[in-house]
């Protein structure tokens, strides 16, 4: 599930963190940063017994109507994986988690796409953004939703050297929804 990274110096009680996520199809990229904004952890989370076929996948020869009903048996598993994942970040990291991010595709209407395939693909995207959000939202941490286009990476950048490789688009994408969500909980006093 990941790497831990130094962790000597913490202690749960006192130190909070954020958790930023890239959701993926039937998998997120995870970074934890602590309230300074240093990286603590960074790993991947499971969302899908098969991440190599999304769940509107199985349902998009289907009128679009009839998939959103269909879907529903693959999508409950799904939520519960992301309730699972998320409790085993919290878990494993060594502080206490008090905001969580998570960088995605936008919520937008895809009613309208008509090639079945693509829309799989874009309802697939919509999916596993809201699944991280309302797992966050189930285990009580406030959450914020990003969208992956033109979410601006830099402040993650300076994370790689610590971090090491990999540190790719999607590394970055998660280390700023959580640098951005551990920001607004500070803010926000949480």
């Amino acid at each position: 599930m990941g790497n831990r990274l130094s962790s000597s110096h913490y202690d749960r009680r006192r130190v909070n963190g954020a958790v930023g996520f890239r959701a993926k199809t039937g998998r997120a990229i995870a970074v934890v940063l602590d309230d300074s904004f240093s990286l603590v952890w960074r790993g991947e989370v499971k969302l899908s017994g098969d991440p190599e076929s999304g769940p509107y996948h199985h349902v998009m020869e289907l009128p679009w109507a009839e998939a959103q009903v269909a879907v529903r048996e693959y999508v409950k598993p799904i939520e519960q994986l992301a309730i699972a994942a998320l409790r085993e970040v919290i878990a494993r990291v060594p502080v206490s988690i008090r905001a969580a991010g998570v960088a995605g595709s936008p919520p937008r209407n895809i009613d309208r796409i008509g090639n079945p395939h693509i829309r799989a693909h874009a309802a697939e995207g919509i999916l596993f953004r809201r699944v991280l959000e309302q797992a966050a939202e189930a285990l009580g941490i406030p959450c914020t939703g990003y969208s992956d286009r033109g979410l601006d990476t830099a402040v993650a950048r300076p994370l790689a050297r610590v971090a090491g490789p990999p540190w790719r688009a999607d590394e970055r994408l998660a280390a700023t929804a959580a640098w951005l969500a551990i920001s607004n909980a500070t803010r926000s006093g949480h």
